[in-house]
């Protein structure tokens, strides 16, 4: 019998098939027979049924509102091209992402170029293709901005402000103190936004800010709309995005409804009643959409029993990076069991998946599914130990079908010269 708490952690409408979970209508081990392991399967419908909960959260309660995916949580073509055919405006982060965003069939008018670091390179590409709002970082944009944009152009900028939050997340995803690399301080932005508004190519439209990612708690993310409401009436205030995800059993993230109630309600009071709201959410759109099947390889018994996958921190950096906690199961024996540690393939003491975590008698050969691996996963993928990158899976209504493959032996040597 499954812990139904277990399937709560898989994309909505995954169930128990004949014994074995199923993702979108797809029995996983069908698709591992199929596709291979590891391999990642999106619950597409799960996907767009997230990107219209935003819309509607933050247009119900602030009509003039816009939702960007923030590509660089999933930033696959299959995927930028669905949050676009629902609707979404695209945050690309680097010229990679206004490359993919492109492929995808995009409106580059509805991107917004994000990076502290642009290049003149990744400018002059948004500026080409007709990326419609260019995030300013620094005073340096401005100056690569204003030497990129032909005469008689204007190009739409907003002022990336710090916020000044401490936010209660992981260090390496917290962006809105005042250490941070992203944006400028108050009294810098004001400059900032005096000096597009004298440029005869940039245009001012608005501000920006953001406080963090995998925050659990609304009133933080909230926190950010006073410090840059403080600095005029704008046409445009992005409030960026940050709303955390259930990741295990104990994570209690806000709803989309109340993260947007949240951040409206304080917009009322501090914006004009006319401005655009745009947020950006990136993890919360996808994370919850996806989960990674592989194979068991091993399994050794000792003070701690290692079971082993024929993964690990090639498809999955974010234990490694961060120390984001995650769950499992085995595909066939859903719910229950006794603690084990899950690691990977990969020649390196870090490369564990999960510490202490319930699976019902593990054996070589057995399925294990990890949830919520939707977002920077596949984005932080890598080819560590000569590693082929896995693929992505669509599924629903029963059906799946490819949309990255696995890289080939020959992909490693590909770049060679």
């Amino acid at each position: 019998m499954s812990d139904p708490d277990v399937l709560g952690l898989f994309p909505a409408g995954s169930r128990i098939d004949g014994g074995v979970l199923s993702v979108g209508g797809c029995r996983l081990d069908e698709l591992a027979a199929e596709f291979g392991t590891p391999v990642m399967v999106v619950a597409e419908d799960a996907v767009r049924q997230r990107a219209r909960e935003y819309l509607s959260a933050f247009r119900d309660r602030w009509a003039r509102s816009d939702v960007a995916f923030a590509s660089k949580a999933f930033p696959c073509t299959a995927i930028q091209r669905l949050a676009a055919e629902e609707g979404l405006l695209l945050d690309v982060a680097g010229g990679g992402e206004i490359v993919t965003a492109l492929a995808a069939g995009a409106d580059p008018a509805r991107m917004l170029l994000h990076g502290n670091a642009k290049t003149d390179e990744e400018i002059e590409m948004a500026v080409g293709s007709g990326v419609g709002l260019i995030v300013v970082d620094n005073f340096d944009d401005i100056d690569r901005l204003e030497r990129i944009v032909e005469p008689g152009r204007r190009q739409g900028c907003l002022v990336r402000v710090v916020p000044g939050i401490e936010a209660d997340t992981h260090a390496a995803v917290a962006t809105g103190h005042a250490g941070s690399k992203f944006g400028l301080l108050p009294a810098d932005a004001r400059v900032a936004i005096e000096r597009i508004r004298r440029s005869k190519v940039l245009r001012c439209d608005g501000v920006h800010t953001h406080v963090g990612s995998q925050l659990l708690d609304a009133e933080q993310l909230a926190a950010a709309v006073e410090p840059v409401a403080e600095l005029g009436s704008f046409d445009v205030y992005d409030f960026g995005g940050g709303l955390g995800v259930r990741y295990t059993y104990a994570d209690r993230p806000p709803s989309v409804d109340v993260y947007a109630q949240t951040m409206i309600e304080k917009a009322r009071s501090l914006i004009p009643a006319e401005a655009r709201i745009i947020v950006e959410p990136g993890r919360s759109m996808t994370a919850a959409a996806a989960c990674t099947v592989y194979r068991v390889t091993t399994v050794k018994h000792g003070v701690v029993t290692h079971v082993a996958v024929d993964g690990g921190m090639g498809d999955n950096l974010e234990v490694s990076l961060y120390g984001q906690r995650f769950e499992a199961t085995l595909v066939d024996r859903v719910g229950g069991g006794a603690d084990v540690t899950v690691v990977g393939r990969h020649c390196e003491s870090g490369d564990q998946l999960i510490d202490g975590v319930p699976l019902d008698d593990p054996a070589v050969g057995d399925l294990l599914a990890v949830p919520v691996t939707g977002a920077y996963c596949y984005t932080m993928s890598n080819q560590y130990n000569g590693a082929r990158r896995i693929p992505v899976v669509f599924a629903g209504d029963g059906d799946a079908r490819l949309v990255v493959r696995r890289d080939t032996w020959a992909d490693l040597v590909a770049r060679d010269v």
